[in-house]
């Protein structure tokens, strides 16, 4: 798995998420409260729309349109309507980088 630089750390504050794109794939990149960062498929498993564009609440980022919220660490959904979960890839932060790693 090769990581890739997808945008300053500094862009990205406590409890905001925003949507980038690795090899054609939107991935929503969320930082925590407590600066935690994390990396799932961008879109909802339920209403097919960006997660990116919803709330960070704990470790969870919430759908804008229907309410699901989906757990940062798991990709499982935490409330319906969202039954199925979203993929996780790998994110970390280093020398002034947030990077995400999709499999080969």
């Amino acid at each position: 798995m090769t990581m890739v630089p997808v945008l300053a750390a500094a862009d990205l504050a406590p409890g905001s998420a925003v949507r980038v794109v690795v090899s054609d794939r939107e991935v929503c990149v969320a930082r925590t409260e407590d600066g935690t960062v994390h990396a799932i498929d961008d879109i909802c498993t339920h209403g097919e729309v960006s997660l990116s564009e919803g709330d960070v609440l704990g470790c969870t980022v919430e759908c804008w349109l229907h309410g699901s919220a989906f757990d940062l660490r798991t990709g499982e959904p935490t409330s319906p309507p969202a039954f199925e979960p979203v993929e996780v890839f790998s994110c970390e932060e280093r020398d002034g980088q947030i990077f995400v790693g999709l499999a080969d």
